[in-house]
This record gives structure tokens, sequence and C-alpha cells, in this order.
């Protein structure tokens, strides 16, 4: 009377361990997303206490890097797509309630300088392009698309529709912010000369129930209208635009970000990049590291260049402010520079997001261009 089935006993012996299994996994998991929370905060208070420009998003980024290259081929961790969306939205409502409408009313009278700077750093990202193709062989789609300088998920989301190789794509974009968001903030250190004074843009000055909500506001508000509009970048951009027309308004007082949410936002950007590269994805493309890095550094020189070329065609901004506004990528990073350092934060925030917009709207017909001219 107690028999059971051989095939219902088996069903039911094997569903336990899978259980188990599963439950252990998400013991794992969490042990390890513990442990790199608590391994950032130390750095980020160790690299805070020498004066580091941005601490928690370069904590963040080294610990990434450093998991990613020692432990991730036991247990792989990857920043989920709806925390990163937040860090982005957070990070928007950050930039967006230091804007200053005397600056902004600048920013439109330097117009001239930003376009130019703006086709110069496309037409030096697709020079790069083609150069890489003829030294390495590289087919054109893939080589283009891996060195645009800006809007990195749309480029690599678009490369296969392309006729690019999306793997190699992604790996070359990725490498360009790894470079980008590592030395900039550093360079600029040493070259920013504005007021010597860092913007505070996280502690809010209007009470912390006010601070969450200007923050639930304008960040929840700017992710649905983003997912109305769906462009690049829409999750910093848009709620970056809300608040800073709040600011302007006077709406918003005194509201800003908590510092607990901005930081815990620059971690989770830091976090993204350093994860993303792994041992075995090194293997795989080993065989492009050098010229690839050798690409992203000749772009970085020439960018700076351009910062030159801006200087002149523009009123009030430094030379440091111009290059952190010029450099190729690393938008979230290169914004927290900006305002942990004291720079222009509002023309770093605008040249910035019109290049992300260039880019991602005009490498698409550029590229089958140059491969149809290719081909020909």
């Amino acid at each position: 009377m107690g028999w059971i089935p051989p095939r219902a006993g088996r069903a039911r012996i094997g569903e336990r361990p899978n259980l188990r299994s599963r439950l252990a996994d998400t013991r794992t998991i969490a042990g390890r997303w513990l442990a790199v929370a608590a391994a950032t905060a130390l750095v980020a208070l160790a690299l805070s206490a020498v004066g580091f420009p941005s601490p928690t998003l370069f904590a963040a980024l080294i610990v990434g890097l450093v998991y990613a290259l020692t432990i991730a081929a036991r247990v792989t961790l990857t920043v989920p797509g709806p925390g990163m969306i937040a860090a982005q939205a957070l990070i928007g409502v950050s930039l967006g309630a230091s804007v200053d409408a005397d600056t902004l009313r600048a920013v439109g009278t330097d117009w001239a300088g930003v376009l130019l700077v703006t086709a110069g750093t496309l037409a030096v990202s697709l020079g790069a392009g083609l150069l890489m193709s003829r030294l390495t062989g590289l087919d054109r789609p893939t080589a283009c698309l891996g060195l645009v300088a800006g809007g990195a998920s749309g480029i690599v989301a678009m490369a296969d529709e392309l006729g690019a190789d999306g793997r190699l794509v992604a790996f070359m974009q990725y490498l360009r912010v790894l470079v980008v968001v590592i030395t900039a903030p550093l360079l600029a250190h040493l070259v920013v000369s504005g007021s010597g004074e860092s913007i505070d843009v996280t502690p809010g000055g209007a009470g912390l129930w006010r601070d969450l909500a200007f923050t639930a506001v304008c960040a929840g508000g700017g992710l649905l209208l983003g997912r109305l509009l769906r462009f690049t970048a829409s999750a910093l951009l848009v709620p970056l635009v809300l608040a800073a027309a709040a600011s302007i308004s006077g709406v918003a007082g005194e509201a800003a970000v908590p510092d607990l949410l901005a930081q815990l936002a620059f971690a989770t950007i830091g976090l993204q990049v350093g994860l993303r590269f792994t041992v075995a994805s090194l293997r795989h493309v080993g065989h492009l590291l050098l010229p690839t890095l050798l690409s992203i550094i000749a772009m970085i020189v020439a960018c700076a260049a351009l910062a030159l070329v801006l200087l002149p065609l523009t009123d009030d901004v430094t030379y440091g402010d111009a290059y952190l506004a010029t450099t190729p990528g690393g938008l979230y990073a290169i914004l927290a520079a900006a305002a942990s350092l004291g720079g222009n934060t509002t023309f770093v925030v605008a040249v910035q997001a019109l290049r992300v917009f260039a880019m991602v709207l005009a490498a698409p017909p550029l590229v089958r261009l140059l491969v149809r001219s290719g081909s020909r």
C-alpha cells in the first residue's frame, strides 16, 4: 500500500537537489555581492582619504576588474539591467540639479565650437576605425563601430544589423570606455584650472524628505518619458533635463539627490564597466587587444587636440572643461569627474550629450557609406 511507482519516486527525489542547488547558488551570488560591496566601500574610503577624484566610481571599477579577472570563472556577477537604469537616472538627476541658468545661456553662445568638436570627434572615430581595418584586416563595419566614441550600448545593439561582429564591437567599445574612465578624470585633475572647489551635487539642502521626493519625481518621471521617447542614454538624459528644468525654474529650491543614493549610483556604473572584462573574453580577442588600445590612445590624443580648437571658440571655458567635454566616451564617469573637480558641469553635460546623440544617429549611415565605398 505504501509503494511509490518508480517514475514518480525518481521525479520527487530529483526535485529536492534542484531546489537546494538553486538556493545554494542564490546564497553564493548574494555572498559575492556583499563581499564586492564591502570591498568597494573600503577602497572608496581609502581613495577619498588621499583626495582621489570620483573615489566611489573608481573604487567600484577597481573592485569589478579584480573580481572579473580573478574570481569570475567560478561565480560570474553581472549588474542587473534595472539597477543600471536606476543608476543612470540618479546620476542624471544629480547633475541636473546642479545646472546653473547663467552657464546654460553661455553654452548657447558657443554652439559653433560645440558642433565643430562633435563633427571632429565623429571624424576621428571613423578615421581610427578605417586605419585599424587596414592594418589588422578586420572588416570595416566592425572596426568603425568598435571605435565610435559614444553611445556604447546603442552602438553594440545595432552592430549585427550593420553587418559587424557584435562580440568584437562590444569588446572594443567597452575597452574604450574602460580606458577613458581610468585616464580622463586623472588627466583632467592635472589640468583643471577653474575655481579649485568641487561642485557639491550630491547632498541636498532642502531636507531628506524633500530631496527624496525631488529625486523620485525626476528619476521616475524621466524613466517613464524615456521609455516613450526611446533614444540612446535616455535613462540618464531625460531625468537630467527634468531636474535641470526644476532647478532653473526654482521649483526644486535646494533639493538634490541624497548623498547615499548618488554614491550607490556611481558605484553601480563602475562595477558595470569593470565586471564586463573576464579572462575568457580577453583570450578570445587577445590578438586585437594591442591595436585596439593603440587606436583608443590615438583617439584620446586627437580629442585633446580638439579641446584646444574649442577654447578660442568659447567664452569662460578652461582647458580642463574643454578636455572633459571632448573625451571620446565614458559619459557617466566624465560627468562625475567634472562635478567633483569643480569644472563647468553644464558645459560638459551639453557637449557630451550632443556627442552621444550625434554618434548614434550619424554612425550607422556613415558606416554603410564607408562599406559601400570599400567594396567598390
